[in-house]
Parts: C-alpha cells; structure tokens; sequence
C-alpha cells in the first residue's frame, strides 16, 4: 500500500484543511488601513475611495494574464452592503471569471476587518471588464508580447 507524504490526500493544503476551516477567496489582491483622509464627516470611508481600491485589484488580477497596459471597460453595478470605517482593514479579493481575446471578467469580493472588534464584514463586490491596450489604446490580444513598457506616441 502506497501512502504519500500527506496523509493520503493530493496536497499540503487539503492534508491541512479541516471542515471547519474558514473559507478563503481565490486571490488577495490588495489589503488596506483606511484613514482619516480616506472618511468624510460620519467617520465612514467615501464610497469612490472603495470604487478606486476595486479598481487597482481588478488591474492587479488581469495583470496575471499579460504584462501589458489594463484599462476598465465596465464595472457592473456596486451596492454597499455595509460601511467601511476609519481603522477597518479592507481585503480585495479577486478571481478571473471569464477571459476573451483581448479582455478577462473579474469579480472583486470587498471584505472589512472592523478595528474594534476584528470582526470580518461583507461590504460589496462587484465584476469588472479589463481590455489589455496597446500604446495608442487599441485593444490587443492579451496573450501577445508584453507592451506595458511601451511608451504613448506624442
């Protein structure tokens, strides 16, 4: 009888992972400490700062198919959930959905660590369609040799 390494299970992970485990996202893609310069008036963060996190992650996720520039086509509809305070540490996890030619669907899952109590809540997610661009902005296969370093003609 042939036992491998891990117990008996095809890797490290599942030999780790127990049913009670908490489950985890795809890919973390950014982690952030709001501020005070990120709040308005309530002590909640603005909404755009989240947009502009959703955003970054959504590059961040679509860089792992080509180096090349990103652009958001279209974010679908975002509804807040729950507020994001000063202090809360937000994690923006990501996972490639869909991929065409030139563009690759991702979902952002938002997710606050409350400063007080670290307790975790669900803020929002949202789907985001990024198109790999050439220097002049036109869309390329994403699959094609890197172009980010390529400068914009004047």
């Amino acid at each position: 009888m042939k036992v491998d390494k891990n117990g008996g299970h095809s890797s490290l992970a599942a030999y780790c992972k127990k049913d009670d485990d908490i489950q985890m996202h795809d890919s973390i893609a950014l982690c952030v400490v709001m501020m005070p310069r990120d709040s308005n008036v309530y002590g909640t963060i603005f909404g755009g700062i989240i947009l502009s996190y959703i955003d970054q992650a959504g590059f961040i996720e679509a860089r792992k198919h080509g180096s090349h520039r990103w652009v958001t086509a279209s974010i679908e509809k975002v509804d807040f959930q729950q507020p994001v305070f000063v202090g809360d540490v937000v994690r923006f996890y990501t996972k490639t959905l869909k991929t065409g030619s030139s563009s690759v669907v991702i979902e952002i899952i938002v997710e606050s660590e409350r400063f007080d109590s670290a307790d975790r809540i669900d803020v929002t997610n949202a789907i985001l369609t990024m198109v790999s661009v050439d220097e002049r902005g036109n869309a390329i296969p994403f699959d094609s040799p890197p172009t980010s370093c390529n400068k914009a003609p004047e």
